[in-house]
């Protein structure tokens, strides 16, 4: 038995309510079910997943900045939809394609409203339809 798929990714954050409007506009995510933990959060689902579970804290002395992790990647298809809902929620973004090989993605880049660096990957050919990337 081995690994199969990410199943969730917990970030802490000094304001759990942004950042899930954050996760929400720009992804798509949506708010559900959340256990009756002792402390704040909000778990963000893809589907029937919670893919997605902020934890809020009280910001230690480093501020803001010692919070965030440095990055998680979702798997995706439809990139042209996705880009446009990323750029109807102001989410700054760029697309990287990876070096030629046996794993043909392409990256969008982007951070949310904490810093964080997420990562979701295309079929490089949905990129090359589009013409964002030499075929």
């Amino acid at each position: 038995m081995g690994l199969t798929a990410l199943d969730h990714v917990n970030i802490r954050t000094a304001n759990a309510a942004r950042l899930a409007l954050w996760y929400e506009a720009a992804l798509g995510l949506e708010r559900g079910f959340r256990p009756a933990f002792a402390f704040p959060g909000v778990w963000l689902y893809l589907g029937d997943r919670a893919v997605v579970h902020l934890i809020e804290v009280v910001p230690p002395p480093g501020g803001e900045g010692t919070l965030r992790l440095e990055h998680f990647a979702f798997s995706a298809t439809g990139l042209a939809r996705f880009r446009a809902r990323l750029d109807a929620a102001g989410a700054a973004h760029d697309l990287v394609a990876l070096p030629p090989g046996p794993v043909d993605l392409v990256q969008v880049n982007l951070h949310d409203a904490d810093g964080n660096h997420i990562h979701i990957d295309f079929p490089a050919d949905e990129a090359r339809a589009l013409g964002l990337i030499a075929r």
